[in-house]
């Protein structure tokens, strides 16, 4: 992965999603089209604190999010996830 530059906006966190798994638990291979969307993901990039609300995740950070959360992004051929730091369901 390729270092990004720029910035976002308040609030906001870029999460590069993890892989959907490729094989159940019993060996089924999953094709594309009936994986799930994956609802995790490493920070990527932090945006600054919002005026109530403080800055709880830092890059590296491993977080699972919501189902339907966030817009994806293509940047430099690699998929993102903008989400708003609300949306961040838990830290690990």
């Amino acid at each position: 992965m390729s270092e990004l530059k720029g910035k976002i906006l308040a609030g906001k966190v870029l999460v590069k999603p993890q892989e959907a798994e490729a094989k159940t638990a019993g060996g089924i291979i999953i094709p594309d089209s009936a994986k799930e969307k994956p609802l995790k993901g490493s920070v990527v990039l932090v945006g600054a604190a919002k005026k109530d609300e403080p800055v709880e995740v830092k890059v590296g950070d491993v977080v699972l999010y919501g189902k339907y959360s966030g817009t994806e992004l293509t940047i430099n051929d690699e998929t993102y996830l903008l989400i708003s730091q609300s949306d961040v369901l838990y830290i690990e």
